[in-house]
């Protein structure tokens, strides 16, 4: 995620914010710019970015702001859609009508924009199933009440395009619970969505391509039994030793599936190397012995057309950020080792991502 701050005052500004805390001007994020902009409001309703130095560039605030203050995305002013880049890829919001729904909302988009915002930054393909067939929706739904017997559980998952998120899962207490009934080291929102966009992103970028073979190689066959697969997972648990293979126990259950969790991990890895880098973040430990955690001069991960110089500053932060939650007494941000093989996964990820024909 990149830096900003208020174009009025300088304030450090989070993605999230929808007002400066110094200077009081409304702020939104401009996906065309990538940039989280102080706006001032023109006489017809509209918003100019502040220092802009186009003023026929103009901005009105996303429906879902203006009606629900769940989005601080902006969209062209001549732009017939109400919804910005983001909320337009909604197909099913939780019924509001309902305690707490919105709150819940709430989380899930703010998480949801910055999947986009990675998307975004990769140069990915983002097209609505709305306006495309093949394009991508999520779908929001909550648990039938009252009490729901397993059969009748919204489950997350993806088919043809759509993300379905349980919004028990922006549920703190909920998401804990489940994270340690699965015995999970990790569960965030931001990896859900993480997670299901690379099952999108594989029949969008893989399935039939000309990276089927290094997929096949790296992943394994996908058309192996995928529900079987995943009861035997669930009933038997990974198999012995799959830390030597895989990025996370639940990679091992299909080759969707390791997939999809190594997509997430590329995911992550990108969007905190550009944090680092925005701060102005290196690793230079000072305990003797330590050369291997240094990392060189600061670097846009988004511009590296090769994958070795990632890992390699990857891997001292993610160290540096797991010593530090620990001196807060928190568990470890990063709690996965990547083995060779999960890093020549990841390479291939990086490799199709960049590749030219990935965004024709």
């Amino acid at each position: 995620m990149k830096l900003f701050a208020c174009q009025s005052c300088g304030q450090n500004l989070y993605f999230e914010n929808v007002a400066c805390t110094r200077c009081g001007h409304t702020l939104g994020f401009l996906p065309d710019r990538i940039e989280v902009s102080a706006l001032k409001a023109s006489w017809d309703g509209s918003w100019r970015a502040l220092g802009s130095r186009h003023d026929s560039h103009r901005y009105r605030m996303c429906a879902n702001s203006t009606n629900y203050e769940v989005c601080n995305w902006m969209l062209p002013e001549h732009d017939a859609n109400p919804l910005c880049l983001s909320c337009r890829l909604n197909n099913t919001i939780p019924d509001l009508n309902v305690p707490d729904n919105l709150s819940l909302w709430q989380s899930l988009e703010a998480q949801k924009r910055r999947l986009i915002y990675s998307l975004i930054r990769l140069g990915l393909p983002i097209r609505s199933k709305h306006e495309d067939p093949s394009g991508l929706a999520f779908d929001f739904l909550a648990d039938p009440k009252p009490a729901f017997n397993e059969a009748g559980r919204v489950l997350t998952g993806h088919a043809e395009g759509l993300i379905t998120i349980n919004i028990a899962e922006a549920d703190p207490a909920t998401r804990e619970r489940m994270r340690q009934n699965m015995a999970e080291p990790y569960r965030t929102i931001l990896g859900h969505f993480r997670h299901e966009s690379g099952h999108y992103y594989w029949d969008r970028l893989v399935r039939g391509s000309q990276w089927m073979d290094e997929f096949h190689r790296l992943f394994g066959d996908e058309t192996l039994d995928y529900g079987q697969a995943l009861e035997c997972h669930h009933a038997e648990g990974a198999p012995a030793g799959w830390p030597a293979q895989f990025v996370s126990a639940y990679a091992s259950s299909h080759p969707w599936e390791d997939w999809a969790e190594t997509w997430a991990h590329y995911l992550h890895i990108v969007d905190t190397l550009e944090t680092a880098q925005q701060f102005g973040i290196r690793v230079q430990p000072r305990a003797a012995g330590s050369t291997e955690l240094r990392t060189g001069q600061l670097f846009d991960p988004h511009a590296q057309r090769d994958f070795q110089p990632i890992i390699n500053h990857w891997l001292p932060l993610a160290f540096a950020m797991n010593s530090l939650n620990r001196s807060m007494g928190h568990e470890d941000a990063y709690p996965f080792v990547l083995a060779p093989p999960a890093i020549e996964k990841l390479r291939l990820v990086h490799r199709i991502v960049k590749d030219p024909r990935t965004t024709a």
